[in-house]
């Protein structure tokens, strides 16, 4: 697992990541949405970036700004930004959520976030991967709101949770001002439960569109919804 992973267009280094690179933030990044031509993008909790340099892959944005706590994680972010072919258009800051929204006046026209959501109450004893995994490393009340003092008017907020956390995230967001406009639900197989939740909001209500994603049709059957989703980066897409 500590092998760099290649994409097509990037390398990702993830040895001193707690959190790899797995399934929910290759879908997040490949279904937020630039349509709008962001010009600047803040992606909450790095990990490695790969969120980011989809971003960057995908868009023209000027700026995507990263943020991670870990100290690890940072330096392995910004190595990984270094090396890319978009490394003058990526920063990644080393400081928790709460801190940067005080000292921040900037505004972003897209926000992303695969954050860390297991409320087990038991720790492990990796304290890195304890940080990257369980939920008091940034409550869902502090991603959003961070997100309603950083989003741009017109801005879009795309997140990643357990499908079972999604009316208590959305009630949350609507408090703050923030209405779901899309939403993707995504199962491992046809047959198996509702998974994740991929979710974009903004400061504009409208109808939700919600549709879902079915992974696989038997195990490395890749279904084509998910091929399209994803090819323009997994190598063996």
């Amino acid at each position: 697992m500590n092998k760099p992973f290649q994409f097509k267009q990037f390398t990702v280094n993830q040895n001193r990541c707690a959190m790899k690179i797995g399934t929910d933030g290759v879908l997040l990044g490949a279904w937020a949405s630039v349509d709008k031509n962001p010009f600047s993008v803040l992606d909450i909790g790095a990990g490695t970036g790969v969120l980011s340099l989809m971003i960057a892959q995908r868009s023209s944005a000027e700026t995507i700004e990263a943020l991670e706590i870990d100290a690890d994680a940072f330096e392995q972010c910004a190595e990984n930004f270094e090396n890319a072919p978009w490394a003058d258009r990526l920063f990644c800051y080393h400081a928790s959520l709460l801190e940067f929204v005080e000292e921040m006046d900037d505004e972003y026209d897209l926000i992303i976030c695969n954050p860390p959501f297991y409320s087990e109450d038991y720790k492990t004893d990796n304290k890195s991967r304890d940080l990257a995994r369980f939920n008091d490393a940034m409550p869902f009340e502090h991603l959003i709101y961070a997100v309603a003092n950083l989003l741009s008017t017109d801005g879009l907020f795309s997140v990643v949770i357990p499908y079972k956390e999604e009316v208590k995230f959305t009630e949350l967001a609507l408090k703050a001002g923030l209405y779901l406009n899309r939403a993707l639900h995504v199962k491992g197989n046809p047959q198996s439960e509702i998974k994740r939740s991929l979710l974009e909001f903004s400061f504009k209500q409208q109808e939700v569109k919600t549709s879902e994603l079915i992974i696989e049709t038997a195990r490395h059957q890749y279904t084509e919804d998910y091929i399209n989703l994803t090819k323009d980066f997994y190598l063996k897409m």
